[in-house]
């Protein structure tokens, strides 16, 4: 039988923005041990929807913030 993970499955959601100033929804999803790293977390990592501020060039290095999965689907 094998043993369970201590790992979970952790959704990482964009703070860039789009061409009209909307949140562009981009995410990664990650896997995090809950038992190591308790805080939320947080990396810059490029996001190709996101509008550069300074260029106004599309595709660039934004924050990216953990939040909670949507739920499952059930069939």
């Amino acid at each position: 039988m094998a043993k369970k993970s201590a790992t979970v499955k952790v959704r990482l959601v964009s703070t860039g923005k789009n061409v009209k100033g909307n949140a562009t929804g981009f995410t990664y999803y990650i896997k995090k041990n809950p038992k190591n790293i308790t805080e939320k977390m947080s990396f810059r990592k490029y996001d190709p929807r996101a509008v550069n501020a300074e260029t106004g060039k599309v595709g660039c290095h934004v924050m990216f913030e953990e939040k909670k999965l949507p739920p499952a689907k059930k069939n």
